[in-house]
């Protein structure tokens, strides 16, 4: 997984719904340094957040490890 596409398409994912990065790390319980990292493609999010960071973005699992829209889903 290519950590520079994954960031972006977080960051992407993110300003689609309008949130700021201290609006999603709010709604994830989370320190927006955090939120900075993964859309500058330097860490990954903990596994145990990936149901909450879908949930934040109206995204599916199989979009967010794909870093890309999966366009079945949004039938």
């Amino acid at each position: 997984m290519d950590k520079k596409k994954f960031g972006n398409f977080i960051k992407n994912s993110r300003l689609k719904k309008t949130f700021t990065q201290k609006e999603l790390a709010d709604i994830l319980y989370i320190d927006v340094t955090a939120v900075s990292k993964w859309e500058r493609g330097i860490t990954y999010p903990d596994i145990t957040l990936i149901p909450d960071i879908c949930k934040a973005l109206d995204i599916n699992e199989h979009e967010l490890i794909e870093s890309s829209t999966d366009t079945e889903y949004v039938k």
